[in-house]
């Protein structure tokens, strides 16, 4: 299978939170998107893993996704290592994506910023010929990316650039409520957590109303890139 985008995600939702409006414009624009999570997210405090697993369920048919795929890592425990970097390549690999998008550089939590360089690293690494993987008991060929760009999470980054998703923001934030247990629910007899407040949705319209209206539209969403960002005429950026 080969995808446009392939988007990593640290937990469960991730994706959602952060860049699912540009998810879902690039995918009503013809593009294909899967996602893969590096973990179940099964140290959350509210829910448990089998909930996360069918909220992801509800929100990729929300988003229309390809393909979602979890790889199972340690939540909070996944190390930066040759054998988590090799599941990450065998991803790549089999999605043949031309754009990855990966966790937050730097965030609230560990996760974010290691699955960010886990990520990252397998996106070289995964164009080396010499590093033999298979999936599904087919040897694959190496494939690297053209780019990867890196969500912007808890806390603030600058962007590099933003992306105007103000036609999705409803869509948006149906997919992150498809995650019923981790978010704002009055009936809910789980611990309070950052995200779990119904002020947190405040802060998600408030940081995408900020980014638009750097480019003078209603909602955006930011990115930061690892190299710089080449266009062929200066009008693209207008």
């Amino acid at each position: 299978m080969k995808v446009d985008i392939l988007a990593f995600a640290a937990h469960p939702d991730d994706i959602e939170i952060s860049s699912s409006g540009t998810v879902l414009k690039h995918i009503q624009q013809g593009k294909t998107v899967a996602i893969v999570d590096l973990t179940g997210g099964e140290l959350g405090s509210r829910g448990t893993i089998d909930t996360r697993r069918e909220e992801a369920k509800a929100s990729s048919e929300i988003l229309g996704l390809s393909d979602r795929v979890n790889l199972g890592m340690a939540d909070g425990f996944f190390e930066h290592n040759e054998a988590n970097l090799r599941l990450v390549i065998e991803q790549i690999r089999h999605f043949k994506p031309e754009i990855v998008l990966a966790n937050a550089v730097s965030d609230r939590h560990p996760d974010h910023g290691k699955g960010s360089k886990l990520v990252s690293e397998a996106c070289f690494l995964a164009g080396l010929m010499k590093i033999e993987t298979s999936y599904n008991g087919e040897v694959q060929k190496a494939h690297r990316p053209k780019a990867v760009y890196h969500y912007i999470q808890d806390r603030h980054i600058e962007p590099d650039f933003v992306v105007d998703v103000s036609d999705f923001v409803e869509q948006k934030i149906a997919a992150i409520k498809a995650y019923k247990t981790q978010f704002f629910d009055p009936n809910s007899k789980e611990p309070k957590t950052p995200i779990s407040g119904e002020e947190f949705f405040d802060s998600i319209y408030g940081r995408m109303s900020n980014f638009g209206r750097q480019i003078g539209v209603e909602y955006a969403e930011g990115f930061t890139v690892e190299r710089y960002i080449g266009v062929n005429d200066m009008f693209d950026l207008i």
